[in-house]
């Protein structure tokens, strides 16, 4: 376990959950799949490989599902996603370049060179014309960076799936990336689970935190199963 420090390590259904994408999907975008007796390929190769034939994702594969989620339901193919990502994987020299700060402003003509290799006509100009307005760009990439903090060399390091204001933060060099009381470092899942046993008076005293914090950590674990039964 000791090379999955500073990764994370999140199992489909842990993405799901923190996501509200369906395990499903996240699993068949990163093992590929076969439909209609088409092989599609992975849309980029999983950080972690623990060779026991299931799919893990590391934290930046976790923020990658995330930006390739929000083209994807704009209605930009699995496949110009992929061809996307490897151009920008180039063109940037990074492993994982949707989640990174820098796509943030070069995505668009990322996107715009992909479009403009395909023979698709009727397709190619409805996506040119969306991308080159650079509000739509705009409206798709900014909302699934939000809450991410970046290092210096513009990848993400940090999320806070509620703001900073609410303390929630996945940080991979903490709990294997999982989400987390800022201050205490305690995992949420954990004092939700204290808190509905023992009570948040309870649960506060036994983690050494306070009973807002036992609180906050609940309603982020409910939100979250809500979220995916949605």
């Amino acid at each position: 376990m000791n090379s999955l420090v500073g990764i994370g390590l999140y199992t489909p259904a842990d993405a799901a959950r923190l996501l509200a994408i369906p395990a499903g999907t996240i699993s068949r975008w990163l093992k590929g799949h076969v439909a209609s007796g088409r092989s599609y390929a992975p849309l980029w190769r999983p950080q972690i490989d623990l060779d026991d034939g299931r799919i893990y994702l590391g934290f930046r594969d976790l923020m990658e599902v995330r930006v390739a989620a929000a083209f994807i339901k704009h209605g930009v193919s699995a496949q110009r996603v992929r061809a996307a990502i490897e151009l920008a994987r180039d063109v940037f020299g990074q492993e994982h370049p949707l989640s990174t700060d820098r796509f943030r402003t070069d995505g668009k003509d990322i996107f715009l060179r992909v479009i403009e290799t395909e023979k698709d006509g009727s397709e190619r100009e409805r996506l040119l014309n969306t991308f080159r307005r650079q509000f739509a760009f705009a409206e798709i990439i900014k909302p699934s960076l939000q809450g991410i903090e970046f290092d210096k060399r513009g990848a993400p390091q940090l999320w806070w799936p509620q703001g900073r204001r609410l303390g929630i933060v996945l940080d991979p060099t903490r709990s294997f990336g999982q989400p987390i009381d800022q201050t205490s470092s305690v995992p949420t899942a954990v004092l939700a689970a204290a808190g509905r046993t023992e009570g948040i008076p309870g649960a506060a005293i036994a983690f050494e935190v306070t009973p807002s914090t036992v609180r906050r950590a609940m309603e982020f674990e409910t939100g979250m199963e809500m979220r995916r039964a949605a």
